[in-house]
């Protein structure tokens, strides 16, 4: 009886509508289901809304599903660091800001060299060296030399009462003296910069005795600078001061304007960020959606048919270019950073002497910033700089009856479906993508050898991937314009080779702790066990476990002659692309 009033429960009459749907109920996560510690106590919460600058915020502004208590308790954590700590290291994505609560911090004014901030160092190897390879390489896959693991590094990586792990300088006072520095009191915000904007830290800085710091994630300061007018005015200012000005003077289009009218611009453009800083999981998320359902999700920057208001300067990311097409949307280009949108139709409206509208769609791809400089000012500032000579240096000229076209390369360069999928997929995001000529390749593995040969009997990439028409896309690492995987490493063993823009991995530095790995959105960063010189695996004195270290492809940065596997291939099936050359990705399919 029990078990037929058991399969009547069951029935598909009685299932609620959750049931019938997908089965198990859960609540819809929130935007603090998951905060940035657990360890922030009331009272902690308590003892900042007493200090600066959070006792000057009036909190009624803020809504109460975003209260400035819930800020404080879910977008913060206190950090304690200790002297010689690197908080945070030149050149390094982080996605929060620090407050100095107590003691102070140096920030290093010039660039401190690779070794002292745990990064591996590149060196070309000779042709010697390159050939002797063949015979040096050991039997025995990913082995390890840690005597330059343990002896020769100078950093340690240490756990304060904090419980995060840090990465200190030995011997701060006999290092640091040969670098200018300047050095930041409590109160002082640093690193906001990067953290809004998604770009590289642009200063190494190291805790100067012991010092607490509030560290707030990009979340937190987005709502503090929604809600608090002093806040977003100190922010702003900051970055005015610290970013902006020179951001808009490396801007082609401006570098004609003279500092005081570069003043003005700066004084009248707007920060205005779009999408998610962590854009990996809601992509993998809609991995299954179809293409117009992905880009209907994508947040709008500029829709077609509006009022062009103003000029858009891309900052960091990538965006989709797409125009109406029946009852959907057709892509037609992508943009990345440099570039910008509505120029076209500023110069058509002055030229007719009526408003021209925007004839595409702008939609953020992952996680974009751009610089929003009203069209009034840019016309009454900017457009009398541009001669006709200097426009067409710009390639800008005004041919005709309409301007060239600024903003869209042209769309019959690249199949649709190839536009598609390289945008659907986010591989525009590579400087150095592997692409194979399916049709070319005879899968000889001549160049899987060649890597393995290169790096020490391992291979470094797998000649696999998703493929369109005859292109397919290898899984191995791309090198990436945002690259998502340097966020949260918590030692900076992966970075961004300062000389060349290669995202690299230094072995001794690398805990193995997979946050790299997990952030890859195209999954080519694995994590392999280790062996010493001998063959043996290395293990975990405390667990037994086995030590393993993140591993990917690092371009032969070392190699005298680049990437060895596309030197290896004896039928030009292979080649590493910048996607953001349209010109030389449409003359490589087509040669």
């Amino acid at each position: 009886m029990a078990r037929a009033l058991a399969s009547l429960s069951r029935s598909p009459l009685l299932a609620t509508a959750g049931e019938q749907a997908g089965g198990l109920r859960i609540p819809r996560p929130q935007r603090w289901s998951v905060p940035f510690a657990d360890e922030m106590s009331d009272e902690q919460v308590d003892a900042l809304l007493a200090r600066p600058p959070f006792s000057l915020i009036d909190a009624s502004r803020f809504p109460p599903r975003l209260p400035l208590r819930g800020v404080l308790k879910n977008d913060t954590r206190l950090r304690l660091f200790q002297t010689g700590d690197i908080v945070v290291r030149e050149g390094d994505y982080g996605n929060s800001a620090f407050i100095i609560l107590s003691g102070s911090v140096q920030v290093a004014l010039d660039s401190l060299p690779a070794r002292l901030l745990g990064r591996r160092t590149s060196e070309k190897k000779t042709w010697w060296s390159s050939f002797s390879q063949l015979w040096t390489n050991h039997r025995e896959s990913e082995v390890r030399s840690l005597a330059t693991d343990t002896l020769e590094l100078a950093l340690r990586a240490r756990r304060s009462s904090d419980s995060h792990p840090h990465v200190f300088l030995q011997d701060l006072p006999r290092v640091m003296p040969a670098y200018k520095t300047v050095q930041l009191e409590a109160g002082e915000v640093f690193g906001e910069i990067a953290a809004l904007g998604r770009t590289p830290r642009t200063s190494t800085v190291i805790a100067d005795g012991n010092t607490e710091l509030l560290e707030i994630r990009w979340q937190g300061l987005r709502e503090l600078r929604l809600f608090a007018p002093q806040w977003k005015e100190h922010i702003d200012r900051l970055f005015r001061e610290r970013a902006l000005l020179s951001h808009l003077h490396e801007t082609p289009l401006l570098s004609f304007l003279d500092e005081a009218a570069l003043n003005q611009v700066a004084a009248q453009t707007q920060f205005e960020t779009y999408g998610h800083f962590d854009w990996t999981a809601s992509f993998q998320n809609l991995a299954g959606s179809s293409a117009q359902e992905r880009v209907l999700k994508e947040p709008v920057i500029a829709r077609e048919g509006d009022y062009p208001n103003s000029l858009i300067l891309l900052r960091t990311g990538f965006a989709r270019l797409s125009q109406t097409y029946n009852r959907g949307e057709r892509t037609l280009s992508y943009l990345g950073k440099g570039r910008c949108f509505g120029l076209e139709e500023i110069l058509l409206s002055r030229q007719a002497a009526a408003a021209v509208p925007f004839r595409y769609s702008l939609r953020a791809l992952g996680y974009v910033d751009v610089l929003v400089i009203p069209a009034t000012v840019f016309e009454s500032i900017v457009l009398p700089t541009l001669t006709p000579e200097r426009l067409k240096a710009l390639g800008l000229g005004l041919g005709g009856d309409a301007p060239a076209r600024t903003s869209l390369p042209e769309p019959d360069k690249l199949d649709p479906a190839l536009l598609e999928f390289l945008v659907e997929n986010r591989f525009i995001n590579g400087s150095a993508t592997m692409l194979i000529d399916v049709d070319r390749c005879t899968r000889c593995d001549d160049c899987v050898r060649a890597c393995a040969a290169t790096h020490d009997g391992n291979p470094r990439f797998i000649r696999q991937g998703p493929v369109v028409n005859h292109l397919m896309v290898a899984n191995a690492c791309m090198h990436c314009f945002d690259p998502v995987c340097m966020i949260g490493c918590p030692t900076g063993a992966i970075s961004r080779d300062s000389f060349e823009g290669q995202i690299v991995i230094n072995d001794g530095t690398c805990i193995g702790c997979g946050t790299c790995a997990s952030s890859c959105p195209y999954h080519n960063i694995h994590l392999v066990p280790v062996r010493d010189a001998t063959g043996a695996m290395v293990v975990d004195e405390a667990s037994q476990a086995p030590i393993v270290k993140a591993t990917k492809c690092d371009l032969c940065i070392d190699q005298l002659g680049g990437p060895a596997c596309v030197r290896a291939c004896p039928h030009d099936a292979m080649v590493r692309a910048d996607m953001r050359d349209v010109d030389f990705l449409s003359a490589w399919m087509q040669r």
